[in-house]
C-alpha cells in the first residue's frame, strides 16, 4: 500500500454495531433479528450505513452462540460495508470492546451504533463524522422535551429544569485511539457506563453535541417496536435515509 492509498483508508470511518443483546424488555425474539419490512432489523441498520460514502468498515458483535449463523445472513445480503462479525461480550461496553478489536488499520474514525436503531439518515451520520475529525468526539442528541419530576411509587415530586439536558442517541464518533484508550481505562478501573460518550468523557476528552432527530429511535419496548412498524412504510423510501443533502433536524 502506498502513502495516498493509506492516507485513504485512514480516512474511511468503521461503525461498531453491538448486537449481542437478548431485548428482555421487548420480549420475544431479539428486536435486533426481528423483521422490519423486508429484512431484519440489525440488516436494515447496516444497509444504512452501506450506503454512506464514508462508511468502509462495519463490525457486528453478535451473540456468542450465533456468531456463523448471524455471518452466513449478514454475506448472504452481499453487505460491502461488512468486515467482520465477532463474538459479543455480556454486555454493550464489552461487545463495543471486541468490536472495535477487528476494526483494520488505519482507519482513525470510529463509530458506535445501535443495533437496533434503524431509522437513521446519512445527513445525521454525516454530522457526527465530520464534528469526529474537527473534535475527536461527538453524539447525536436530542433535547429533553418533557416536563421532569423526581418522585417515587407513591407520589410526585419537584419539577427538574430540563435546561441542558439530552437524551443520547447514537451513532457516536470517536477518533479511534480515544475510544481504545478509553476501553482500557474501564478494564483496568473496573468501570461500567451505559454509552462510550461516558468512557471517552472519563478521560477528560470533550464529546461535541450534534442536533439529532426524534425520528431515530431506539426499539426497546413493545410500544416502540408496533411504532416502527407502522414508520417504517414511508421511511423505506425516504430521501433522507440515504441522501446527504436532505434536512434531518426534526
Amino acid at each position: 500500500m502506498d502513502d495516498a492509498d493509506a492516507r485513504a483508508r485512514s480516512d474511511e470511518v468503521a461503525v461498531l454495531i453491538p448486537a449481542a443483546g437478548g431485548g428482555r424488555r421487548l420480549g420475544g425474539r431479539p428486536k435486533q433479528f426481528r423483521a422490519l419490512g423486508e429484512h431484519p432489523v440489525l440488516v436494515q441498520v447496516l444497509l444504512s450505513f452501506e450506503r454512506h460514502p464514508a462508511v468502509g468498515h462495519a463490525v457486528v458483535a453478535a451473540p456468542e452462540s450465533r456468531v456463523t449463523d448471524v455471518t452466513d445472513r449478514l454475506q448472504a445480503e452481499g453487505l460491502s460495508v461488512l468486515t467482520a462479525v465477532v463474538g459479543g461480550g455480556a454486555d454493550r461496553q464489552s461487545s463495543v470492546q471486541h468490536a472495535l478489536r477487528a476494526v483494520p488499520d488505519p482507519v482513525n474514525t470510529v463509530l458506535v451504533h445501535d443495533a437496533a436503531r434503524p431509522f437513521v439518515a446519512a445527513a445525521q451520520v454525516q454530522a457526527v463524522v465530520q464534528a469526529v475529525r474537527t473534535g475527536g468526539a461527538a453524539s447525536l442528541v436530542v433535547p429533553v422535551a418533557d416536563t421532569l419530576r423526581r418522585g417515587d411509587a407513591d407520589r410526585l415530586g419537584e419539577t427538574v429544569s430540563r435546561d441542558g439536558l439530552y437524551r443520547m442517541q447514537t451513532p457516536q464518533g470517536f477518533r479511534r485511539e480515544w475510544l481504545e484508550h478509553a476501553h482500557r481505562r474501564a478494564s483496568a478501573e473496573d468501570l461500567a457506563a451505559t454509552d462510550d460518550v461516558a468512557l471517552v468523557q472519563h478521560l477528560d476528552h470533550d464529546v461535541v453535541p450534534v442536533p439529532g432527530s426524534r425520528r431515530n429511535f431506539k426499539i426497546t419496548t413493545p410500544d416502540d417496536w408496533a411504532l416502527a412498524q407502522a414508520l417504517w412504510p414511508t421511511w423505506r423510501d425516504a430521501p433522507e435515509r440515504f441522501d446527504l443533502s436532505s434536512s434531518v433536524s426534526s
